[in-house]
C-alpha cells in the first residue's frame, strides 16, 4: 500500500546564513535610524511620520526572516515580506518625487538643525539606503513566484490606518501646533477636506498599481536561488493506473 511521507522527511531544510547575515544588517541598519531620529526628537512627532513606522515594520519582519533563514525554518509569509517592500519602496518614492525639492525640506524630528549629521545619515537610510536593500534582498536572496495578486489589497490596509491616524492626529493638535500636519499634500489647514482626500485617492491608486507591479514582476523575474539536490533515500516512482 502506498504511504504519505512528510515533505519535512524528504526535503531536508536548508539554511541560508548569508541571507540571515545580510537582512540582520538591513534590520540593524533601520533600527539605528528610528533610533537616531527618537533621541533628537520628540517621540510623538518622530513616531508619527511614514518613513518611521514603515522602517519599524521593516526592522521586525527582516529580524524575525534572518532568524528562520539561519535556523532553516519556514521562510516568513509573502503577504509580510511582500508588505513592507511595498511600504519601504513608498517611502522613497514619495519622498524623492513629492518631498526632496521642498523648500525648506522636511525633517522627521522636526528639528532640523539639531545633529545635522545624524539626522542626514538616518534620513538618506530610511529613504534610500533601505528601501534598496529591500529590493535587492526581493531580487536576489527571494525566490520568484511567491507573491500573489490577492495580497495586494490587503496591503492597502496599512496606507488606509496612517491616512485615518494622519488625519485625527491633525484634528487633535492645536490649530497653531507646528508640524500640525506633516505631509503638505495632505495639509488639511492649506487645502481643505476635499481636495487632500482627492490626493489621498490618487496616492493610493498609484501605491496599488505599484503593488500589481510587484506581482507581476515576482512570477517573471529569474530565480535567483538555487537549490541542491538532497539525497533522501527515497525513490519516487509515478503513479500506476
Amino acid at each position: 500500500m502506498p504511504s504519505t511521507v512528510p515533505a519535512t522527511a524528504v526535503v531536508t531544510p536548508t539554511r541560508h546564513p548569508w541571507a540571515a547575515v545580510y537582512r540582520l544588517a538591513v534590520a540593524g541598519a533601520a533600527a539605528g535610524a528610528v533610533t537616531a531620529d527618537m533621541l533628537i526628537g520628540p517621540p510623538s512627532r518622530v513616531l508619527s511620520d511614514w518613513a518611521i513606522q514603515s522602517a519599524i515594520a521593516l526592522t521586525v519582519i527582516l529580524a524575525l526572516s534572518a532568524r528562520r533563514a539561519w535556523t532553516a525554518q519556514h521562510p516568513v509569509p509573502t503577504a509580510l515580506t511582500g508588505a513592507v517592500m511595498l511600504y519601504a519602496t513608498i517611502t522613497a518614492l514619495v519622498h524623492h518625487a513629492l518631498l526632496a525639492s521642498a523648500s525648506p525640506p522636511p525633517s522627521i524630528t522636526g528639528m532640523p538643525g539639531t545633529h545635522p549629521l545624524w539626522q542626514s545619515t538616518a534620513g538618506h537610510l530610511l529613504h534610500t539606503a533601505l528601501p534598496a536593500a529591500v529590493l535587492l534582498d526581493w531580487l536576489l536572496l527571494t525566490p520568484p513566484g511567491r507573491l500573489h495578486l490577492r495580497q495586494a489589497a490587503s496591503w492597502m490596509l496599512f496606507p488606509l490606518a496612517y491616512l485615518a491616524f494622519f488625519l485625527t492626529r491633525g484634528e487633535l493638535l492645536p490649530s497653531g501646533a507646528r508640524d500640525r500636519y506633516l505631509y503638505p499634500f495632505l495639509d488639511v489647514t492649506r487645502h481643505g477636506y476635499k481636495h487632500v482626500l482627492a490626493n489621498a485617492l490618487l496616492l493610493g491608486l498609484a501605491f496599488y498599481a505599484l503593488a500589481l507591479v510587484f506581482v507581476a514582476l515576482d512570477h517573471t523575474r529569474p530565480n535567483p536561488v538555487r537549490h541542491r539536490r538532497t539525497t533522501t533515500g527515497f525513490r519516487l516512482r509515478p503513479p500506476v493506473g
